[in-house]
């Protein structure tokens, strides 16, 4: 499913889709043919993916495996060399200086404009990334077509630090790309959650969500976009 939101003069297309844990090929093919399906059908100026779409969510011990960075930087050349374009966010993860980080890169054409680490690690439920992924301590904020966007990753939205950082960075529109997994009433809790950090940060928030199973897990989408108000 691909929706759009206006915010300003930058179109956003939200790519809600089922990536596959460890179908890193695949998810690498699901990721070019949306981006192309957002040119050619919404004249898209910005694509996102859901949270560590190169990979799939959660991905747990294979993300020890030594071979995965290697498939990993294999797939981010491929996007690269598919040269499209349109601002591709999409996440992955990263290793630096032995350090594994929950990220996303910005990307337009063959280049890399930027990479953000996800600041926040969520610990509790279902999820277990602090013994996985470093936490990241830089805000991220890009200039798209004349609007200053930010980007944060799930679990940042539910902490007031990133959010206070990026409007203090000058943010006018907030892109968060998420895994985030369904519970009776989150849906709610997620919208009032929105509508809280879009008046906090006085600007519009897009929040794109993976769609699909997972083991115990459903990732139920409700990708969606709010105003400034709320």
């Amino acid at each position: 499913m691909v929706m759009t939101v206006m915010a300003q003069r930058i179109k956003v297309v939200m790519a809600q889709l089922n990536m596959l844990v460890g179908d890193i090929d695949g998810n690498t093919e699901r990721i070019i043919a949306g981006a192309g399906q957002a040119i050619a059908e919404y004249s898209a100026d910005l694509i996102a993916f859901p949270e560590l779409a190169l990979i799939g969510y959660p991905p747990e011990d294979l993300l020890l495996r030594p071979s995965l960075q290697i498939r990993i930087e294999k797939a981010l050349e491929k996007i690269l060399a598919a040269d499209l374009q349109v601002y591709i966010v999409v996440g992955f993860p990263e290793l630096v200086d032995g350090k594994l980080y929950n990220a996303l890169a910005a990307i337009k054409g063959n280049e890399c404009l930027t990479v953000y680490r996800k600041q926040c690690l969520p610990n509790y439920q279902v999820f277990d990334e602090r013994r996985y992924f470093a936490p990241g301590h830089d805000c991220c904020v890009l200039e798209i077509s004349g609007t200053s966007v930010a980007f944060t990753i799930c679990e940042d939205l539910w902490e007031v630090e990133p959010v206070t950082r990026v409007r203090e960075a000058g943010a006018q529109l907030l892109v968060n790309i998420n895994a985030s997994p369904f519970h009776i009433d989150k849906l709610d809790e997620r919208k009032e959650l929105l509508r809280r950090r879009a008046i906090e940060g006085d600007f519009p928030i897009v929040y794109v969500n993976l769609v699909g199973g997972q083991d115990e897990l459903v990732f139920d989408g409700g990708s969606m976009a709010v105003n400034e108000g709320g």
